[in-house]
């Protein structure tokens, strides 16, 4: 008999193998979507989506298509995070930037120990080892359908042919250029750009194939790795890139974290990325205080204290315990155990700001992009990408036509002194030769029964968890359509300035509002970025996007 059940057993192990495939390929949703920073992006993504190929083909065209038509933040020559979901699995690939080799703990340190700012900013010495070339190609390797080279067609297309300049290029181009002139080659490659001229670029066009006909290989042993390191040799400040640390680069597969709200399974960025592990944070302390946000009318005097209050206890935990995983022990179930989180809660001044002093660690930049991808199998890509400051370090590898990050920035240059988005560190994210800096990224998947309900992420620096939270909260907290959630007023509160309460151009508080909390303690200071959520939610099977109205984001539906 039991001859017999072991055979009955086998049958159904290979019925159910050989009608798995054919499940997966199924469709779970009625079409595809992109939600791009640029419609350059959106497009590319589209094209390779009509060809057949899957969310993670659209991903890497998407990212090649940006590096051509998103200069100021799309790139070949910085890095960044993907957040997936294929085939009802999900995933995490960190290609974040690594320091190279040479670098050391003191390099932007001057003779009294002070910190040379503009050295971690600007030029050579700026660039960290890219890693957007190898991340998306091992995301090929892994998950893609069509061909690499197809893959990339867009985006060599759109470089050779050109692209039409927005006005929102050439404000951000002019009000980036005054630190480059004199350090770098920038303006020679960039100063010809003009609003509403198509713009080519050749030396790009080149790169692209023989990236398209290299691979990843191409880029970091290849010509490109020879021009790229050629480059470092430029300029009044040499930059510390080599061969050696090109040929070392690789992405890392790492488990992404995941957690529990309102009733889905958040999938987000682990450490080195410091924006997941303070999303899930805030979303926790807001369900533990849900009895002080009871009837508090959303961007309400006492909702934005309320949400400030836990942005403070989050930001004090990322200056004190995150960095690189591979260098540094991460703390992170601690930070994420749920009685953590219901103590840090519970500390909550309801009628006024806590004083810094009280707020410690609790155990013993906005120039980015992202997009978002959903096809019709319910697979997801939620990437994030950056070369830190607008156009990074102002430095184009000549002969290759790329810029290159400035991704030192994000390391502490010395423990306590602020970065360019004003955001403290401490020894868990000082400078060590291979170690990728600390990030906010924060690209990030909502699941429902096992099945994509969002895929959302933002540019913004320090500001980027803060922003994704807001509109998560004001879909499913407060029931806003989804493009209604993307226009609302936001705000950002971090543990330095003090009691400082940052707002936005493109919906600055009301004169009422600020006086308000002014009256509260905190002072109101406009910053000078708006963000640019790209976020698709699906809603009864089918995929829904809202472009951010702050930027020149695009969405597109791929029905099949």
């Amino acid at each position: 008999m039991s001859k017999y059940i072991k055979l009955i057993g086998a049958a159904l192990v290979a019925l159910l193998t050989a009608l798995a495939p054919a499940a997966l390929a199924r469709p779970m949703l009625t079409a595809g979507a992109i939600a791009s920073p640029d419609r350059y992006g959106a497009l590319a993504g589209a094209e390779v989506l009509r060809a057949g190929g899957n969310a993670v083909d659209a991903a890497v065209a998407t990212g090649f298509a940006l590096a051509v038509s998103y200069p100021e933040a799309g790139n070949l020559g910085g890095g960044g995070f993907m957040t997936l979901y294929v085939n009802g699995k999900p995933y995490f690939l960190d290609y974040r930037e690594r320091a190279p080799g040479k670098a050391s703990a003191t390099m932007y340190l001057g003779a009294k120990g002070d910190v040379s700012p503009d050295l971690s900013l600007v030029g050579n010495l700026a660039a960290g080892v890219p890693g957007t070339v190898r991340g998306l190609a091992e995301a090929h390797r892994r998950f893609g359908k069509l061909s690499w080279r197809r893959d990339l067609e867009p985006a060599i297309r759109l470089a050779r042919q050109g692209f039409v300049v927005s006005p929102q290029l050439i404000g951000i181009r002019e009000g980036s250029e005054p630190p480059f002139h004199a350090a770098t080659n920038f303006e020679r490659y960039f100063g010809a750009m003009q609003a509403g001229r198509r713009f080519r670029q050749p030396e790009l066009a080149a790169t692209l194939e023989r990236i398209a006909a290299g691979g990843a290989a191409e880029f970091y042993t290849g010509k490109t790795a020879d021009l790229l390191v050629a480059q470092m040799a430029r300029g009044k400040i040499k930059g510390l890139i080599d061969k050696a640390d090109l040929a070392a680069y690789r992405a890392v597969w790492r488990e992404p974290l995941r957690g529990k709200w309102e009733g889905f399974e958040v999938v987000t960025a682990p450490p080195p990325s410091s924006g997941g592990i303070a999303l899930i944070q805030m979303m926790t302390m807001k369900q533990d205080a849900a009895a002080l946000f009871h009837d508090v009318p959303l961007n309400s005097p006492q909702y934005l204290h309320l949400v400030s209050e836990i942005e403070k206890r989050v930001f004090a935990d990322r200056a004190e315990y995150l960095g690189d995983p591979d260098f540094v022990t991460t703390p992170t179930a601690q930070l994420l155990d749920p009685a953590y989180l219901a103590r840090r809660a519970a500390e909550i001044d309801p009628a006024h700001p806590s004083t810094l002093a009280s707020v410690k660690p609790g155990l013993e930049k906005p120039q980015t992009t992202h997009y978002s991808i959903v096809d019709r199998w319910g697979n997801a890509v939620s990437n994030t990408y950056t070369l830190n400051g607008w156009f990074g370090g102002g430095v184009v590898v000549e002969g290759a036509g790329f810029l290159l990050n400035d991704e030192m920035d994000d390391f502490s240059a010395k423990p306590g002194a602020p970065n360019q988005f004003g955001v403290v560190g401490g020894d868990a994210n000082a400078i060590a030769p291979g170690k990728r800096p600390l990030s906010s990224m924060t690209p990030t998947l909502l699941l429902k029964d096992g099945r994509i309900a969002m895929a959302i992420g933002t540019p913004g620096g320090s500001r980027i968890f803060t922003s994704v939270f807001q509109v998560l909260v004001d879909v499913y907290d407060f029931h806003l359509p989804l493009k209604a959630a993307v226009a609302q007023m936001r705000f950002h509160h971090q543990l330095l300035p003090e009691n400082t309460i940052f707002s936005e151009p493109y919906a600055p508080f009301p004169a009422v509002l600020a006086q308000a909390m002014a009256a509260r303690g905190y002072r109101i200071e406009a910053q000078d970025y708006n963000g640019d959520i790209e976020a698709i939610e699906i809603v009864g099977g089918s995929p829904v996007t809202a472009p951010d109205p702050r930027a020149r984001g695009f969405g597109v539906i791929v029905a099949p």
